[in-house]
């Protein structure tokens, strides 16, 4: 998944495998970097809901 670079010891520590990448889409989880990547994150998500 993907965060604000801050929270990469977060998703670590939780078990997640962190991205760079600013869109993270893992089967049906889909993740953001931050705000900016709103439209992405609604197009890949909208996606899977059509599925």
């Amino acid at each position: 998944m993907t965060a604000y670079t801050a929270c990469r010891p977060d998703v670590e520590n939780l078990g997640a495998i962190y991205s760079s990448e600013t869109l993270q889409v893992d089967g049906n989880i889909v993740s953001g970097h931050a705000w900016p990547d709103l439209p992405g994150f609604m197009r890949e998500f909208l996606g899977l809901l059509k599925k």
